[in-house]
């Protein structure tokens, strides 16, 4: 039998035939109908795959067999996280709005490039002064490159971007909302740096809103932590801004005014890690979880979204087992400025409670600084949160720093906001009531998106 609308070959005494539609409501439509419905919902599924296992990695397992100190195995934690460690740096502590002061006066010092990259900025009396700053030095005759996040800067003021734009800036969006960026549209730009003349560096967790200015004095003004660098390792920080800036616009710059020879400027050992190679975890989820099974006295850790996964939480175990001193200072829901982050946090503090690990919640502002420090001579500070959405999907910057002195900073910022934060006890914990608990399973549902 011929294939409905199939024509058989004329002049062999068969007519031709015709398909005709069948009849409304008949079984043969109602299939039709039914596969046409099916097909896009069947396409989605499988976008959905694809792009799953486009961006999937395998999870490093947390077992480092090594009796060497941390201060032995700088070598090692740079290799694993495809950087090199580099000597001669001196790094400067910046907290709060002081960092803005230091880095405004800094920027009108630059004499050949400015370079500049963030995740959020919003329209107000912090956006404006920035933006005068970085639109001043363009009119100098400055090259003067802008990378923003296109979610997280949305609110930049229209003004704020007219004033950069007309004074030459060259100003880009990382990841805009196109079909072109379908597969990526989850993936943002989370890194802070600031890159001047190819000559030194900040980096950090400042963000460009009103609510950074201040000393963390109220809930009104959040608590943050950077670092001014200067030395060998800031020509990986270029690098790590180099990545996006080409990534966006194809350009790719070089010479002195960026990547100029550098001499040594203290006497600190750091390296960068910011890489996310295909197919294994990214550098900065091998640093932070590497680091929990090389502590030997102390893991303290500085963090405002901290949701750590099954393997975190073992490896912060192991190390309470060891005989380390494992404390986490973070906001507590209302001194978030996201509370379903902290819901979704919540739901392993009970796991982590019975590991040995304290955890000390922040009542009165947003303490917004990502800081480790391991045995008080190795530190971490970058922009990396200690959830998935940092480690598996954002771009994100750390810098590993082996210097004693500043752990010793870094230690006492920890001392100075947890002596009015309260720590969580497992027995008050256990016997919260039913709906924090229900709101704590249901955000940690959304832990990879928050």
């Amino acid at each position: 039998m011929a294939h409905p609308g199939h024509r058989r070959p004329m002049g062999l005494g068969v007519q031709p035939t015709l398909w005709v539609p069948p009849p409304s409501g008949s079984k043969t439509q109602s299939m039709g109908e039914g596969f046409w419905i099916g097909l896009p919902a069947g396409m989605a599924v499988l976008l959905a795959i694809v792009l799953w296992s486009a961006r999937r990695h395998r999870s490093p397992k947390l077992e480092v067999d090594c009796d060497a100190s941390i201060e032995r195995l700088m070598p090692s934690l740079a290799g694993l996280t495809l950087g090199l460690a580099v000597g001669g740096n001196r790094l400067d502590v910046l907290q709060n709005g002081h960092y803005f002061d230091v880095l405004v006066e800094r920027i009108g010092q630059a004499r050949r490039t400015v370079h500049f990259e963030t995740f959020l900025w919003k329209e107000g009396v912090l956006g404006g002064r920035i933006a005068a700053a970085l639109a001043e030095r363009a009119r100098a005759g400055l090259t003067v490159r802008v990378m923003l996040d296109a979610t997280g800067s949305r609110q930049i003021g229209k003004g704020e971007r007219r004033l950069l734009e007309e004074a030459g800036c060259k100003l880009k969006f990382f990841h805009k909302r196109t079909i072109y960026n379908l597969g990526v549209l989850t993936d943002r730009d989370h890194r802070k740096i600031v890159v001047l003349d190819g000559r030194e560096a900040f980096v950090g967790g400042h963000c460009i809103t009103d609510d950074w200015l201040g000393d963390a004095e109220d809930h009104l003004h959040s608590a943050d932590v950077s670092v001014h660098v200067h030395g060998p390792v800031v020509h990986a920080i270029q690098a790590a801004f180099s990545e996006n800036w080409a990534g966006e616009t194809g350009e790719l710059f070089v010479g002195d005014a960026v990547f100029p020879p550098l001499e040594p400027a203290g006497d600190t050992l750091v390296h960068a890690a910011y890489v996310k190679p295909e197919n294994s975890a990214p550098a900065v989820k091998i640093l932070h979880h590497t680091v929990l099974g090389l502590a030997r006295e102390r893991i303290w850790i500085q963090n405002p979204y901290f949701i750590p996964k099954a393997e975190a939480i073992e490896g912060m175990g192991a190390a309470v087992r060891r005989g380390v001193d494992v404390r986490v200072l973070m906001p507590s829901i209302g001194g978030s400025d996201n509370p379903l982050v902290q819901h979704a946090g919540h739901r392993n503090f009970e796991k982590l409670l019975r590991c040995g690990v304290r955890l000390f919640e922040y009542p009165h502002t947003l303490l917004h600084q990502k800081v480790m420090t391991i045995d008080g001579r190795w530190c971490a500070v970058g922009s990396t949160n200690f959830d998935d959405r940092s480690f598996d999907t954002n771009d994100e910057i750390t810098l590993s720093i082996l210097d004693a002195a500043l752990a010793r900073q870094l230690d006492a910022i920890f001392e100075r906001y947890v002596a009015r934060a309260h720590e969580i006890q497992l027995d008050a914990w256990q016997r919260r009531g039913a709906w924090h608990k229900l709101v704590d399973n249901a955000s940690y549902l959304l832990n990879d998106v928050l």
